[in-house]
This record gives structure tokens, C-alpha cells and sequence, in this order.
């Protein structure tokens, strides 16, 4: 979808907004207009900013046509018409307004939702308008919203680097499944397997929690601090510079190992490439084994196997069977 598109339908939704936010307003000036109205009422404002937004424009369009009517002293009653005539004229005030919010924040921030996605072995650097960073490991899915009053973003799967421009009015969150990170001024990256969350951070401080899930307390981590979560359980760990430095190897595509078994070194290399490792042999997998490997190049680490632990290395098609 190209920008044009998006900035015609981001209008468009203004506008749908704005009528909502006139009919209410109006609705709102009604005698018959009670408790149940009101928490309709309240409870449509909650449902968005905008709705909001789009409802004090409204009211305070509505209100300065109601002051106009009254300096012209009518010397007859506000009639049917003539309130029609008053809403007409505060909604027009109201969407003028609302387009000129849209136009700026179209503006400021391009695109205001976008999806990003890596292919097996593939990374990819974002910038964001807020100019914050994010670079996206391989077979990851990112999706963002980014506007003036909102910075948002889901981790769909896959690993990501954030290096994020602290803003205290406009926390950055991460959304990962049944999980929320919040950045309190951070450089972090989070690694969203299936049912697994990893959150470790570099610089400043984040905060991990369940989304709200009660029984399952927020973890607020300081550079070296790891969270694994799970749906039912959030566990910390401290880990040294040099390891998460480590764990970023993928950013300079390596892979470092670290006493890591077979199985867990075979279980990287597959994220990485289309030619998969399969550990034929249960008794190997638990082998242990250090280096720093390129994440692409498979042929090499089977090679290494062979080489240390006399494994036999067997292709078939785009599958490395390891046995002895």
C-alpha cells in the first residue's frame, strides 16, 4: 500500500471519528439524555485517543458556535432548525481541525503503521521517525505504530535490537505475545520464540510484564539483567557484558558458542539457513562445544564436528544428519 493510501484512509478514518464525536455531542445536549447514555458515552471515549480527541474538538467547536449565536442576542428561541444549523457549523469547525491533526501527524511520521518482516538468514535496520532504532534478526516479523501520541510496536516472532530515543510522556512498547516490555531509556533486544520470551538488556533499564495477567509480577531489568518468560512465569538472570555481547553476535552475522551442547548449537544454525542440522544420535547431542562460527555457513561447522568429536556428516538433499 503506498503512502498516498494510507494518508487517504488515515483521513477517512478521522472523518468516521469526527461524525461519531458530532452525533454524540449532539445527542449529549438532549433532555432525555441519562446515566445509561453517559456510560455509553464514557465508554466509547475509552475505547481510543482519537474518539477522544476527535470529541473535545467537537465540543469546543459546538460551543464556540453556541457563543456566536449568543452575541447576536436571537430575540426568538433556538428552535429544531436552528440547533441543526449550530451542528452543522460545529462539525464543520470540528473536522477542520481533526484533518489538520491528521495532515501534521501524516507528516511527522510517514508511515503510521507498518509491518516488517526478515527471510531465513536476513537482517534488516530500522529507523523510526521518533529516530529510534531497531534491527531485525533472521525470520522476523515487526510490526509498528508510530504517531505522535503513541510508540508501539508488536514482536510478531523472531529477534530484535531496540535502541530507543527516551521519551517519559510517550513510553516505547513492545508488545510479544501474552507479554509487554516498556522502555524506561534503554538499548535491549527481545527474542519471541513460540511459547518462550527472552529480554535482556544493554544500557539504561526496561520493564517486562504479563500484559496485565494477574498473579505474575513485573520484572524491572538493569543492564546485564535477562528475563526468560513464559504465559505463567517470568524468571531473572544477570548475565556479564561480554555474554550479551555475545548474543548479539548475529549482528555482525556470527554465531558465538559458549560450552554450548550440539543440540542447542544445531537448533541456531536452523534459524539461520535452509539447509538444516539433524542430530541423528542422541548420545551427541549433549557434546559440548566453543567458537564463533558465521551464522550462514553450515559446511563449516559439520566440517568442525567431524574434525573434534570423529562425527559422520550425511547429506541428504538440504538436510546434515550428525551420527557417529
Amino acid at each position: 500500500m503506498s503512502d498516498n493510501q494510507d494518508q487517504q484512509q488515515s483521513v477517512s478514518a478521522a472523518k468516521d471519528v469526527r461524525v461519531q464525536a458530532s452525533r454524540w455531542r449532539e445527542r449529549r445536549d438532549r433532555e432525555d439524555f441519562g446515566s445509561a447514555d453517559q456510560a455509553e458515552l464514557d465508554a466509547w471515549l475509552a475505547q481510543s485517543p482519537d474518539n477522544m480527541v476527535a470529541y473535545l474538538r467537537v465540543d469546543d467547536a459546538w460551543s464556540r458556535a453556541d457563543r456566536l449565536g449568543a452575541l447576536r442576542r436571537p430575540t426568538r428561541p433556538v428552535g429544531p432548525e436552528r440547533r441543526v444549523l449550530i451542528a452543522r457549523i460545529a462539525a464543520a469547525l470540528g473536522l477542520a481541525a481533526v484533518l489538520g491533526v491528521v495532515a501534521y501527524s501524516e507528516m511527522d511520521t510517514p508511515v503510521r503503521e507498518h509491518t516488517y518482516a526478515t527471510a531465513i538468514g536476513s537482517r534488516e535496520q530500522i529507523r523510526l521517525a521518533d529516530g529510534s532504532e531497531i534491527e531485525l534478526n533472521t525470520d522476523t516479523t515487526l510490526r509498528t505504530r508510530i504517531t505522535p501520541q503513541e510508540r508501539r510496536v508488536w514482536l510478531d516472532r523472531g529477534e530484535a535490537y531496540f535502541n530507543i530515543r527516551h521519551d517519559a510522556a510517550h513510553p516505547f512498547i513492545v508488545m510479544a505475545g501474552t507479554h509487554r516490555v516498556t522502555d524506561l531509556g534503554t538499548k535491549f533486544f527481545v527474542r519471541h520464540d513460540t511459547d518462550r520470551l527472552e529480554v535482556a538488556v544493554m544500557e539504561g533499564s526496561a520493564q517486562v510484564d504479563a500484559n496485565g495477567k494477574p498473579g505474575v509480577k513485573p520484572a524491572v531489568l538493569l543492564p546485564g539483567d535477562v528475563v526468560v518468560a513464559t504465559a505463567n512465569s517470568i524468571l531473572e538472570t544477570k548475565k556479564s557484558v561480554q555474554d550479551l555481547s555475545d548474543k548479539l553476535g548475529w549482528r555482525q552475522g556470527m554465531l558465538v558458542f559458549h560450552h554450548t551442547t550440539l543440540a542447542d548449537a544445531a537448533a541456531e544454525f536452523n534459524r539461520y539457513n535452509r539447509e538444516k542440522i539433524v542430530i541423528g544420535d542422541t548420545a551427541i547431542a549433549r557434546l559440548t562445544i566453543n567458537g564463533t562460527f558465521p551464522s550462514r555457513n553450515v559446511g563449516d561447522f559439520t566440517h568442525l564436528t567431524q574434525e573434534v568429536f570423529g562425527l559422520h556428516v550425511e547429506k541428504q538433499g538440504d538436510i546434515a544428519v550428525l551420527s557417529r
